[in-house]
Order: structure tokens, then sequence, then C-alpha cells
């Protein structure tokens, strides 16, 4: 640079200045780190896992390269990887041995939650576990709720199933109740079910803005919970409506949740971004399973380097205002945070 380039006066000699005092600070990895605004760390990822019936069962999901439907008795040995690894936190999905038109396995005192949550808390006392309450993995029709014979949901039914279903995973053990179903006022009725049970410890976590999205057809492959008929936009939240998003949210922690969630995360940051701005509670978004599904097949391919994209993608989610990520990448994002010290 000339020296009558550095003595113009005014905002131009800023503008080059800063310019260049941004790069310095880019010059090498040391540096970067060093001024690194967001850190991505093994404690913001909660690792969803699909538990099934059986003995001795590592299913492979084909639509979800890398993540297994696991019996009970595997969960000790994932306990101690996650624990291992870092990991704070699991989430537990069932995936029964019967189906009926209620869902009733989801609150039966052995069912494959509780079943799941005893084992967890016996093996790995430290390890956070959150269970779903929803009825879709659990009803023969695939839906979220208990039918009308018009086969819309009935939604005070459903919540008080949904409260059940809650008390019964909080007497087997679960640390964090998380109601993904999206019925009206099952907040309010999950947390006095809890109080009047002595449960008045447990942490609430709401879908709060859980969307009508179509990145979720791999988890219903996993979880075989795909509706036998119809859709779940009557009662998931309709994709272009942010506003909504919010009064959803707001409802859910006035009717007692401790914690809210965005999901999907990465179609959706901009409501991530948003509720981090209006709402002072822990913030979580869910990297579901469409959206690891095609980093996958877009790894094999050679298309994209997985651990960058991977990494990139969560930090983007963290950044937004996320303070939890639930991500099927969690073990292998944290073995590549070990390795790089990032």
């Amino acid at each position: 640079m000339t020296s009558a380039r550095r003595s113009t006066a005014g905002i131009e000699t800023g503008e080059v200045a800063t310019e260049h005092r941004m790069r310095r600070l880019r010059r090498t990895e040391g540096l970067r780190r060093m001024v690194r605004e967001t850190r991505l760390s093994p404690a913001d990822f909660i690792y969803p896992v699909f538990v099934a019936a059986g003995h001795g069962v590592r299913e492979p999901i084909p639509s979800m390269p890398g993540q297994s439907r696991l019996s009970v008795d595997q969960l000790a040995q994932e306990a101690a990887e996650l624990r291992s690894l870092d990991i704070p936190a699991i989430l537990l999905f069932g995936i029964p041995d019967f189906k009926d038109a209620e869902g009733s396995g989801a609150w039966i005192s052995d069912g494959i939650i509780q079943q799941a949550t005893r084992a967890l808390k016996d093996a790995q006392p430290d390890l956070v576990v959150v269970t779903d309450v929803c009825l879709c993995e659990y009803t023969d029709h695939g839906h979220c709720g208990i039918l009308a014979d018009d086969g819309s949901v009935l939604n005070d039914a459903s919540v008080d199933a949904l409260a059940r279903t809650a008390l019964s995973q909080a007497e087997a053990g679960a640390d964090v109740i998380a109601p993904s179903d999206m019925m009206d006022g099952r907040i309010g009725a999950i947390r006095e079910m809890l109080d009047q049970g002595g449960f008045e410890d447990r942490t609430l976590l709401a879908y709060s803005a859980k969307f009508a999205s179509a990145f979720y057809g791999p988890f219903r492959d996993a979880a075989d919970s795909a509706p036998q008929f119809g859709d779940r936009r009557a009662y998931q939240m309709d994709p272009p409506n942010g506003r909504e998003a919010m009064r959803a949210i707001e409802r859910d922690l006035a009717e007692g949740a401790d914690m809210v969630m965005v999901k999907p995360a990465l179609a959706y940051l901009d409501l991530v971004r948003e509720a981090r701005q209006r709402f002072d509670v822990p913030l979580a978004a869910y990297n579901v399973s469409g959206e690891y599904a095609m980093v996958k097949a877009a790894a094999a391919n050679g298309w994209i380097d997985e651990e960058r994209v991977v990494l990139e993608t969560l930090t983007g989610i963290r950044r937004a205002g996320a303070d939890m990520i639930l991500t099927y990448h969690a073990k292998e994002a944290s073995r590549w945070l070990a390795r790089t010290g990032a």
C-alpha cells in the first residue's frame, strides 16, 4: 500500500485498517481458535437412541447409516461410551413389541422406555436420561394421539394418556421428560401430573415449535411410527409460521416447561435465533434424521467432507442460539472435537 493510500483521510482509512485487522486474526489456526466466538463441545449434545424389544439386538437402520436399534441389554455399553466422550445426555425412543389403538404400551410400568430408563440409571447414574413422550410409536395407527371414529385426533383424551406416560417415565427414573406430541395443553397437564405424583423436581423439555416437516422420514422408518393414513399436519406446526412458533413457546413456558425446543434445526435457524433473543431459558434444537441422512448420503458419494460439514452444521446451530443440540452425529462429532482440540 502506498503512503498516499495510507494517509487518505476519513472513513476510507478506517475501513482499510479494519479489513487488515480482521484478516490478521485469521492468519493461523491458533489465532482463529483464540478469537473464535462460538464454541462447540460434547457437553452441548444430546444423543437420540432407538430402543427395541428383544435381547442382544443391535440392528442397523438402513436409512440412518451408523445408527442402530438397540435392545435394553445393549444400553449399558452405549451409556459407557457416551460418558467416555463427555456427552451428558441420551434421548430414548421406544419401539414396543405390541401396539394398540390407544398406545397403552407408552405408560405401562414395564414398557420399553421404562425398562431402558432403569437400565441406564443403574449403569450410569450421572448420565442424564431424557424420555420422549408421544404415542406414535405405540399406536397401531401411527398417530401421536387417540383417535375419534372419524380418524381425527382427540386432544383431551390424548393429553390424559400423555400425562400418564410422563408419570410412568418419571417413576422409572427419567431425569427429563420431553413431550413431542404437539397436543394443546399437554405441558400443563404433565406438570400437574408430575407434581401430584411427587416428581416436582423433574425437568420438562417441551417440543414447543415442532413443525410438520419432510425431514422426519428416516426417523419414522427407524421407529416404525409412520401414520397408517393421513399425516400429522393437523397438530404439528405449519412450516411457514414463525410468529405462531413464538406463541407456542410462550404458552409452554407459562404451563410449566423448563426448557424448549425448535425442531427441525437447519431450516428453522431463524426461529432458533428469535427464540434465543426472546426467551431466557435453556433452548434446544433437534438436528433431525433427514438432516443426518442427507449428510451421510453425500459423504458416502464423496461429494462432501463429512467431518467438516458436520462440525460446521452443529456450530451453526450453536451460533444461532441453541444451548443444546439433539443430534445423531453426537458421538462422531465428539471424537472429532477431541482429536482437533477445537
